[in-house]
């Protein structure tokens, strides 16, 4: 996808999301009240990512399903890996998810606008560096499902930080500076969902276009193929 495409349409949706002062967290109730019905499923969200651990699931890094992430996800310590279990990835769910996680999936199906969403297990010890998401088209949502309590993990976006517990959520722009850091002793696993920012009825209409004709075209595939 081609850097100023991209470019070009951030430019275009800061003028509907505050540009440079664009909030950096916002409120799941009010913004994406959808999502709170997967908070509200914590448990049996968390119990399908605890059976793919439980059987062993080999989950692949982050950076061997997405290449484009290699710089945040590749570690020379494979003791300290980013690793996924993609669950939907632009209007595409995995056969692999409808078969193991399949209350997960039909959770995800109730979220209008769904862009992506993963299983995120972050080894103990390992840290995310500073990044920047692409593309300001959607929002990341996060939901705690096994969180250390000792030490434990956090993100921080922008000049503010979030602290994972289990059964909680947040909501963000992703296309902020962020890191993340688990100097804890066990994994830090959380649900990711991204959906499309909500915006004005036009460029709410060019992001769903470009998601469907763009994006998915030229990534969403690659994702799915990656997994066999």
């Amino acid at each position: 996808m081609a850097d100023a495409a991209l470019a070009l349409l951030n430019a275009f949706f800061d003028r509907y999301t505050g540009g440079r002062g664009r909030p950096v967290f916002f409120d799941v109730a009010t913004t994406a009240p959808a999502l709170k019905g997967l908070t509200d499923r914590w448990r049996e969200i968390r119990a399908e990512a605890e059976g793919l651990l439980a059987a062993g699931a080999s989950l692949p890094r982050y950076h061997e399903l997405d290449p484009h992430i290699v710089r945040i996800s590749q570690n020379p310590d494979p003791a300290k890996s980013w690793r996924v279990f993609l669950l939907h990835a632009m209007g595409e769910t995995p056969a692999v998810a409808r078969q193991k996680t399949p209350r997960t999936v039909a959770l995800l199906a109730g979220v209008p606008d769904l862009y992506q969403a993963f299983f995120s297990v972050l080894a103990p010890g390992t840290s995310v560096p500073a990044h920047e998401g692409p593309y300001r088209g959607y929002l990341r949502y996060h939901l705690g499902l096994r969180v250390p309590t000792d030490n434990p993990p956090h993100i921080r976006v922008l000049d503010r930080t979030h602290v994972w517990r289990e059964g909680e959520d947040a909501l963000f722009d992703d296309s902020w500076d962020h890191e993340v850091v688990n100097g804890a002793a066990s994994p830090r696993v959380i649900l990711i969902v991204d959906i499309l920012r909500p915006m004005p009825a036009f460029p709410a209409a060019l992001n769903r276009w470009f998601v469907r004709r763009v994006i998915h075209p030229l990534y969403a595939r690659k994702l799915i193929r990656n997994l066999r």
